[in-house]
């Protein structure tokens, strides 16, 4: 979960988009190049298009190319995969410098602001509305379009999503003296942020960790909306200089210093978190349905429950939720073949064939029952409650390249005691500034 880019790669990537631009707004002769689909033997259509992932993550698309392909035998999908994510932006930059690009690509959320503004997308709001859509703009939640949408244009769609919630181990509590279920106070509009702190005080003392968490932005700015602080407002980079906000980061160093909270990234690979939560040595660890299959080969199921992260007065709040999105080659060759792939791979329909087994959540309206239908956990609607209310990383910070993994990697700093606290506000703040400025 965490997406963490060498320097190197970063510095490849803000020279590749350089390119792009320039190539975007020069023109780029007649674009004739640019589709690397193209006519098959009898006039068939092949359609490429890129993600990432394992051997195993690609595995669960074949059932969509094949039965995409049965139902319109004109179109040869080519999927074109990379193992790491950390080695798919850069690829993809390049092969778009160069209009060896795939008609239709994944972006990730925190990367997708860079390919908007260097305008290399194809605009969506018109096909997505138009006849031939089986995916309209309003079947998607506002909030999830994150980066991909900008002054009311659409230049991707999410393909599905995985909102960021806490997941509890009831023996854990129970052995750390906490009654309260999470869960239950939730409902009960008593889940507060200082509700959640006493427990992981409790765990604390009890010799466990109280949560473990990915050091994105998923978990930290979660955090920080728990306070009733912001990040962004208004373009500029509040969370040092919001007191809230700053309270929540201080919360959060300290948490870090005395091992109340553990960072996920720095543990031993012998002893990560899946291991530390399934063994009761931590009370919560932030994650999204993915973690489903870790309880599934290790665990009590039973044992496990979800809830949101806690809002300051205990009623709901807006959460993170990690999303990647689908996006047309602006110079795809093949444009009306390709947004068929598009609409029918977000779409309902395509929703449920894809995700069905595995550990994500639709994007759509209408396909909730891959979350609900096996009733794991016994509150799995709150995935759709995040969801439908929730936040993907905020369009003023993805679109600036490479700034979501500089203020990860320096509050990792600050987490693991390499800079103190104050010093490390005052850098993060002149970090940012400089990066937007």
């Amino acid at each position: 979960m965490s997406f963490s880019v060498s320097k190197k790669v970063l510095a490849a990537a803000a020279l590749a988009l350089a390119a792009v631009a320039t190539a975007a707004c020069s023109g780029g002769g007649d674009g004739g190049g640019a589709s690397t689909g193209g006519a098959s033997a009898g006039g068939k259509v092949t359609i490429r298009w890129s993600t990432w992932g394992s051997a195993d993550d690609v595995k669960l698309y074949k059932g969509f190319n094949d039965d995409f392909m049965k139902r319109h035998p004109n179109i040869v999908l080519k999927l074109e995969s990379v193992p790491k994510y950390e080695d798919y932006h850069p690829k993809l930059l390049t092969q778009l410098t160069s209009k060896t690009a795939p008609d239709v690509f994944f972006v990730g959320d925190d990367h997708v602001g860079k390919f908007v503004a260097a305008g290399v997308l194809a605009p969506l709001n018109d096909k997505l509305s138009g006849a031939d859509s089986k995916s309209r703009p309003e079947d998607f939640f506002d909030g999830v379009y994150g980066g991909a949408k900008k002054d009311g244009q659409i230049y991707g769609v999410p393909n599905d999503t995985n909102p960021e919630v806490l997941w509890y181990g009831k023996k854990a509590l129970k052995d750390a003296g906490i009654t309260e279920d999470p869960a239950e106070l939730n409902a009960a509009g008593t889940w507060t942020m200082a509700k959640y702190l006493e427990m992981n005080a409790k765990l604390k003392a009890a010799g466990k960790a109280g949560s473990l968490f990915w050091n994105w932005y998923g978990s930290t700015y979660s955090v920080i909306g728990g306070f009733g602080g912001k990040v962004w407002d208004g373009g500029r980079f509040v969370a040092t200089t919001d007191p809230k906000s700053r309270k929540a980061l201080e919360t959060l160093a300290k948490g870090y210093a005395d091992k109340t909270f553990l960072s996920v990234d720095v543990l031993p690979a012998g002893n990560g978190a899946e291991t530390r939560f399934l063994k009761g040595d931590a009370g919560f660890y932030a994650g999204g349905r993915w973690v489903i299959d870790a309880l599934r080969k290790g665990g009590d199921l039973a044992n496990y429950d979800i809830v949101p992260f806690p809002s300051e007065t205990g009623q709901p709040m807006s959460g993170a939720v990690a999303a990647s999105y689908l996006a047309l080659n602006k110079d795809s060759g093949n444009a009306k073949e390709a947004f068929t792939f598009l609409t029918e791979f977000v779409s309902k329909e395509g929703q449920l064939l894809r995700l069905k087994g595995g550990g994500a959540v639709p994007s759509i309206k209408g396909a909730e029952q891959v979350v609900l239908d096996d009733n794991y956990p016994a509150h799995a609607q709150t995935f759709l409650d995040v969801r439908n209310t929730g936040f993907a990383n905020y369009p003023d910070e993805v679109a600036v390249p490479g700034l979501t993994k500089e203020i990860n990697d320096h509050l990792l700093k600050i987490w693991t005691g390499k800079i103190p606290f104050e010093r490390g506000m005052t850098e993060l703040q002149s970090l940012v500034d400089g990066k937007i400025g």
